[in-house]
């Protein structure tokens, strides 16, 4: 088999530089659950690997050939198992076997042939595209391995162009060292070129020990496919790259934390338009001290008197009896149940419904006595001073509001609102907090 050591060097040497032009930049899915940091149980720790090749004297290095003129090139294969320590190193355990052949000339009269039944190693690998800070994580990842082992062979000499018996098998240390590149062709999946310089000392070549190569070397030049083990639910260790989850976490991370954001933004512009539209109802255009929301006659002429309503009142030139007011314990009763049922909805003036009865009994009791009334909102301290301000205000126009639709005289009722600044119990509690939320009212 003729090959080109020379020209295969150069391929792989090119495939190594050309990492870079293949790294990928983009978010892969075999990081997905994983966490920076995060233990070995989230990933595929464990893989295998078969491969194929050719073998020769021949190396990268043309360091000691045997002094053979002619070096043929026969097939290997090899099959291991890895444990991946962490992205970039693994142990693995692998096993070689094959035949190398060597000629002292081109006529292939006088030679060798060396098989290896099996050969088996422990190797360190590191993988250099997984400690790569400058690429996310790259299609392509050149790795190295060495390790030792024993390999088993037996030896042939040639002589007139035939091969003679071979002998006694013998089992020898060997050191394998390896490197090349792999591709990430799938989830958990790489395709591999590799070249493993072998070192097995003396023999293997047929060569005595007293003669001038003592050191005997060898080339497995392979390609392969690597197959990580486990559930396809987790990413593969080997085909991991650290700064990948590091980049994924914190992506994950910033888009949880801007839709959180967005979200908050979202309700303030909602809070803001609510409280836009509270300040534009409380707005008092004509300055007769009736809300805009409220006043029914707008536009009204500065210092007419008006009426709960915002319209002028027409007073007409009678004489007057001033009576004496008598307030009752049953009054009191009517206005103290207005009080105890009185609701509004939560952070507005709207009155409930449950709340007309009693208010309905007020606004008679008003009507037939020609009372006067004085109606105070109150708040608790919760939320800004200036809206506790106006949701007394409007609380307490929203009551006087119903009494007038209900016939009260809108010129005998007072709205006034104090917000926080007159509670009757703590604010440091709910139940304190409860009791300052009210409209008080004052019949006179």
């Amino acid at each position: 088999m003729k090959i080109s050591l020379k020209k295969s060097g150069l391929l792989v040497a090119a495939g190594i530089l050309s990492t870079a032009s293949f790294a990928q930049n983009t978010k892969e899915a075999s990081i997905e659950g994983t966490t920076p940091l995060g233990s070995a149980t989230q990933y595929r720790t464990w893989s295998i690997g078969v491969g194929a090749g050719v073998t020769s004297l021949q190396n990268i290095a043309k360091f000691n050939n045997g002094g053979y003129d002619k070096l043929d090139w026969n097939l290997g294969y090899s099959a291991y198992i890895k444990k991946q320590i962490s992205p970039s190193f693994g142990l693995k355990a692998t096993y070689f076997g094959g035949k190398t052949a060597g000629y002292d000339n081109s006529d292939k009269q006088t030679g060798f042939e060396t098989k290896t039944p099996w050969s088996v190693a422990l190797s360190g690998e590191f993988l250099a595209a997984n400690t790569n800070w400058r690429f996310f994580n790259s299609f392509i990842k050149p790795y190295a391995s060495i390790g030792v082992g024993v390999m088993n062979a037996e030896t042939a000499a040639i002589a007139g162009g035939n091969k003679g018996e071979y002998g006694d098998s013998y089992s020898k240390i060997y050191v394998p060292a390896d490197f090349g590149l792999k591709f990430a062709v799938a989830k958990g999946i790489n395709f591999e070129l590799g070249y493993q310089l072998n070192w097995a000392n003396q023999r293997f070549d047929n060569r005595t020990v007293d003669q001038q190569y003592k050191n005997d070397l060898f080339t497995y030049a392979h390609a392969g496919l690597e197959f990580a083990l486990g559930s396809s639910s987790k990413p593969a260790l080997n085909n991991s790259n650290p700064v990948a989850t590091l980049v994924n976490d914190y992506t994950v991370k910033y888009d949880d934390l801007k839709a959180q954001n967005d979200a908050l933004n979202a309700k303030n512009q909602a809070l803001q338009g609510q409280l836009d539209g509270l300040n534009n109802d409380l707005k008092d255009d004509d300055g007769d001290g009736v809300a805009n929301k409220y006043d029914k006659c707008p536009g009204t002429p500065s210092g007419v008197q008006v009426d709960g309503s915002g319209c002028p009142i027409v007073v007409k030139n009678e004489t007057k009896v001033v009576e004496k007011v008598v307030v009752t314990e049953a009054d009191r009763k009517v206005v103290a149940d207005a009080i105890k049922n009185l609701e509004f909805d939560l952070g507005k003036a709207t009155i409930r419904p449950t709340s007309y009865a009693t208010l309905n009994k007020v606004a008679a009791l008003l009507i037939e006595k020609n009372f006067s009334l004085k109606l105070a909102g109150h708040t608790d301290n919760t939320g800004s001073r200036e809206l506790n301000m106006r949701l007394s205000k409007e609380r307490a126009e929203s009551v006087k509001a119903y009494l007038v639709s209900q016939g009260a005289n809108a010129s005998r009722i007072e709205a006034t609102g104090y917000g926080p600044d007159q509670p009757i119990a703590s604010n440091k509690n709910a139940a304190g907090r409860q009791q300052n939320r009210r409209v008080e009212f004052t019949l006179y």
